[in-house]
């Protein structure tokens, strides 16, 4: 038998290619936008790619079934309740499939989205009970799926609660279980592990979600955790729902002066090297997105998803190149095919001359330095409001940092400003914008953040957390 997880790590989301090598056949369960892994796969075992299935219809990533249908020929199977814009093969709730000897069963459960299924696996050389239990956006490793992408959030919530009582915790303990997501994912709540799977057992005895069995208690404590929603998911659902798209990405290169031309005229600028680089220098108004950190794409889509044209500075070309390759993967395919990259990388568009920004960095170790100072200094926690809640730095001001839509009130753009989060990465992206929204003194606090400050003896403040709506 056939089994691999090929995950997607900006994104947090894990595919699985399966099937019976022996038989000659495969499929894909949730593919990724970038296919070539799984063509690679087939060339090496010597198997047809037949199959391709969906859990459920995503909102947080475009799926790759398109371009994967269009390269293999293969099927398109989704439950009956997406009837999607494209040649599809609909399933239902109990409907098997069999790949040589293995058998494909699904399990309708929904709640995360009203058509979400869950697929159970069983190597029929082995014996004919079920081994393992593909959970897509319903079972995690040690949390469950978020409920508010498709339907009213305590609805969606008491529908995972009965399909997790009534289908997966009626699965015996040895069963396997492999996630649609791993930690990271925003389809999940903060208990989500790394962990590449887990067991139905292990689950019922250490995933605390699983371990409240009044329905409204669970609904509660679903919908109590909830953070930001996906952002442009609305538009990734219409992408997956169809028509099919097989097509791939090219971006333009654009030397700085038409790079400039094109910022000047309203081009969203993502600059994708590290925090570090864009602290020592970068494009005057550029938004700061590390490549080399998670979340990349979804961070993208939050603070340039309405940009018509995106354009993209990388250290070199090929850096942008994998930028746009996760911009399409959420969906921003048209801003950044319609905008571009630098050409010949930052080192371009010094050797030109254009004029350069630079970003002011303290280290946490220093942090109370500055708010001993004499003149009092103004700090913005750009973390969650529940992050901020549990301890923050006193007189500090919170707005998320994928809120901020200008200079926020409370603030003077004329006064130094210290931008913090938990770790130093989202305060990275936030100080960037404050910079292009005008602000003049504005300071990146690294090196971990309010819990390093706290951690380090500097005082923290709590306050009430806001009533759920």
């Amino acid at each position: 038998m056939i089994f691999r997880q090929v995950t997607h790590d900006d994104l947090g989301c894990a595919s699985y290619f399966i099937g019976d090598e022996q038989a000659g056949v495969a499929a894909v369960v949730d593919p990724r936008l970038d296919i070539e892994e799984y063509l690679e796969l087939a060339r090496y075992l010597g198997v047809r790619i037949d199959h391709i299935f969906e859990t459920h219809n995503h909102a947080d990533h475009v799926s790759g079934h398109g371009r994967l249908a269009a390269a293999t020929g293969a099927t398109i199977h989704i439950h009956r309740l997406v009837a999607p814009e494209f040649q599809h093969e609909p399933f239902d709730h109990g409907d098997e499939f069999n790949l040589g000897n293995l058998r494909i069963r699904a399990l309708h459960t929904p709640g995360h989205r009203p058509e979400h299924t869950c697929f159970l696996l069983t190597d029929l050389r082995r014996g004919s009970d079920p081994w393992a239990v593909l959970t897509g956006d319903s079972l995690f490793v040690g949390d469950v799926a978020r409920p508010d992408l498709a339907v009213e959030r305590t609805e969606g919530a008491r529908g995972i609660f009965q399909s997790l009582q009534e289908q997966l915790l009626s699965l015996p303990d040895h069963i396997e279980v492999w996630p649609g997501h791993l930690g990271g994912s925003m389809c999940g709540g903060p208990g989500m592990d790394l962990k590449v799977a887990s067991t139905i057992g292990f689950e019922r005895l250490h995933n605390p979600m699983l371990a409240i069995s009044d329905e409204q208690e669970f609904v509660d404590a679903s919908v109590s955790k909830l953070g930001a929603q996906p952002p442009n998911f609305h538009a990734i659902v219409d992408i997956n729902h169809g028509p099919l798209q097989s097509g791939g990405l090219v971006l333009d290169r654009l030397f700085p002066h038409e790079f400039r031309i094109r910022q000047h005229a309203g081009a969203a600028v993502v600059d994708v090297r590290s925090a570090a680089q864009f602290a020592e220098g970068h494009v005057p108004g550029a938004i700061s997105i590390p490549l080399g950190r998670g979340g990349f794409g979804t961070k993208l889509a939050w603070v340039a998803g309405d940009a018509r044209q995106i354009l993209f500075v990388g250290s070199d070309e090929e850096e942008c190149r994998r930028a746009g390759a996760f911009a399409a993967a959420v969906g921003l395919d048209r801003p950044v095919a319609e905008g571009g990259l630098l050409a010949g990388g930052w080192g371009s568009w010094l050797a030109e001359g254009f004029p350069v920004a630079v970003l002011e960095r303290l280290h946490v170790d220093a942090l109370d330095l500055e708010l001993t100072a004499p003149s009092a200094t103004q700090v913005l926690d750009v973390r969650e409001r529940a992050e901020y809640e549990e301890g923050h730095i006193p007189g500090s001001v919170n707005v998320p940092w994928h809120d901020l839509d200008g200079i926020p009130a409370g603030i003077d753009p004329q006064r130094e400003l210290l931008v913090i989060c938990a770790s130093g990465q989202r305060a990275g992206t936030a100080a960037s914008l404050l910079l292009g929204y005008g602000a003049d003194r504005v300071v990146h606090v690294i090196g971990g953040g309010v819990p390093a400050w706290g951690a380090r003896g500097g005082s923290l403040a709590q306050s009430a957390p806001a009533p759920v709506a």
